[in-house]
């Protein structure tokens, strides 16, 4: 594993962030609106079409100069942070190919999904449906590829079963619970933590669960939110399941 985890490797893996960036930069400013609008195709202050200088790090629109999308800089440092933990979690082996790209590329959605979480409350069915596909497709292959029909299977048990909890609660507690989104991305989730044993989807779901309790309860010390108040469950999602991946790729 040192030698997988070397520097100059984990440099060269970090560098394929950088032409992935900009897609989710846009990824970020034609999602992020509320429900019932139409997808954004312009900019939110001036109504310029999206140009590439709204898709730079800095993130500002080509026409009035204003910041837009994603705030500067911290969708390429998040995304830079889940490809390092991806890094970790395949280095410990157990990720054939086709297993590493259906985590790279759930990675690359959850980052945008969560900026837009955190904008509007939302995760777009364009972002999390095709995203669960992707992963249980590329799962399906590394099985056939590896024989390994038993982990492909624990995979789908996994992803189903966090789905339909999270669906449940939904359907039981409505806005005080989770919303559908969370439901559809925790398919993704559920499966790839799934391949990873069920140790790694318990792992997955209390960190989840705690990061949020944390963030909830530092909110409503400092008065930022109200108990009435809901915070958006998918970055803790996204972020727990990959340090949960990348703790069981170094244990």
């Amino acid at each position: 594993m040192a030698e997988r985890l070397a520097p100059g490797r984990l440099r060269r893996w970090l560098a394929g962030a950088g032409p992935v960036t900009p897609l989710l930069r846009r990824a970020v400013l034609v999602h992020a609106v509320p429900a019932g609008q139409p997808w954004r195709t312009g900019c939110p202050h001036c109504a310029a079409p999206l140009a590439a200088g709204a898709l730079w790090p800095a993130g500002r629109c080509s026409g009035c100069r204003q910041r837009i999308g994603a705030p500067g800089y911290l969708l390429e440092a998040a995304t830079a942070l889940g490809l390092a933990l991806v890094w970790v979690a395949v280095s410990g082996g157990g990720w054939p190919p086709a297993a590493v790209l259906a985590l790279a590329g759930w990675t690359a959605v959850a980052v945008p999904l969560s900026f837009i979480d955190l904008a509007v409350h939302r995760l777009p069915d364009r972002l999390t449906l095709p995203a669960a596909g992707w992963v249980l497709a590329w799962l399906g292959v590394a099985a056939l590829a590896g024989g390994t029909g038993s982990a492909w299977l624990r995979a789908g048990l996994a992803g189903l079963a966090c789905g339909l909890g999270f669906a449940l609660v939904t359907l039981v507690f409505g806005a005080r619970g989770f919303g559908l989104g969370d439901a559809k991305l925790a398919l993704g989730a559920g499966a790839l933590l799934g391949w990873a044993g069920w140790t790694a989807v318990l792992a997955g779901l209390l960190l989840a669960f705690a990061g949020s309790g944390l963030v909830a309860t530092g909110l409503l010390v400092g008065r930022r939110v109200s108990r009435r108040d809901t915070l958006p469950f998918g970055p803790f999602l996204a972020a727990g399941t990959l340090a949960a991946l990348a703790w069981v790729g170094l244990s």
